[in-house]
């Protein structure tokens, strides 16, 4: 038994539902380890409920699994709003949700979060990134705009498989957003932040002015 097995038979269990879409993300999409799984899905529910969020604002759908997860932890009259910029992404993903048992928590957009979220009017607890890594700067700097005093930002990826210390990297485009957005966060005194070594890297961020 490895460590990831493990830690999956020690934490609340996936559930069919998530599993089947986890199992479908892999076989349909390209990019099917971009979806959050079994231990970060459960992590995403238990911070929505430790934040006590209301209003989540996610940056990068993809399939809808992290959409669930977040939506899980929110109260009967929480709301998340999710953006994906591919529309190409839609017909997989829309049936996903709005067939999930937490589908009338979930508002799915397609089009671009930094233009369209500040349009919502909408004042968000929580904001998870998780799109185009390239933006990240720019998705960051429009998160702190919608976000409540004291409010969360979870940014996924920041790790980047390693890439954002492997100097093999210094041309790739995502890793140098990613590096960008780091670099910005680390130094950024409107806020308080951690990385934790999960999966690819997750960045918990807190507004403080």
């Amino acid at each position: 038994m490895d460590q990831d097995t493990y830690i999956a038979n020690h934490i609340d269990p996936e559930g069919d539902y998530l599993y089947q879409l986890y199992r479908a993300t892999n076989i349909h999409t390209l990019h099917g380890r971009m979806a959050s799984g079994h231990l970060q899905g459960r992590l995403l529910k238990m911070l929505v409920h430790m934040t006590q969020a209301k209003r989540v604002l996610e940056v990068g759908t993809f399939s809808g699994y992290s959409a669930i997860c977040l939506a899980q932890g929110l109260p009967d009259d929480g709301l998340l709003y999710t953006f994906e910029i591919n529309d190409e992404q839609e017909d997989f993903t829309r049936p996903w949700i709005e067939n999930s048992d937490v589908a009338s928590k979930i508002r799915f957009i397609i089009g671009d979060a930094i233009t369209q979220a500040p349009q919502l009017g909408v004042t968000f607890d929580l904001v998870f990134i998780d799109g185009d890594k390239r933006t990240y700067v720019e998705t960051y700097e429009m998160a702190l705009t919608v976000l409540r005093q004291g409010g969360f930002i979870m940014a996924d990826n920041t790790l980047w498989d390693g890439h954002v210390f492997d100097s093999a990297y210094d041309k790739d485009q995502q890793t140098l957003g990613i590096r960008r957005f780091n670099d910005l966060v680390a130094t950024d005194t409107r806020v308080e932040k951690v990385i934790l070594p999960l999966r690819d890297g997750l960045t918990l961020i807190r507004k403080i002015g």
